[in-house]
């Protein structure tokens, strides 16, 4: 497994601080990036996590896929 991961279905409010502090509970995050729109720069609702290695990328996927938040289920897996 990769250690780049894919996050979609994130709520409108997400920012890359958000996303990080929420995959530092399984290991160290090289980096976390929401994507946002060029022109309003509101989020696009899906963002991007890269881990320190493939067996902490492999622990968030486990435990954050269709993890909720806001009311609203997360999908997490390898980025492609």
């Amino acid at each position: 497994m990769s250690s780049k991961l894919f996050v979609g279905s994130l709520p409108g409010s997400f920012d890359n601080k958000k996303l990080k502090e929420i995959f530092e509970k399984y290991g160290v995050v090289l980096s976390a990036k929401v994507v946002t729109d060029r022109i309003s720069h509101k989020s696009k609702g899906f963002g991007f996590v890269e881990m320190q290695s493939s067996s902490e990328a492999y622990s968030a996927v486990k435990a954050l896929h269709e993890f909720k938040i806001d009311g609203k289920s997360i999908t997490v897996n390898e980025a492609r």
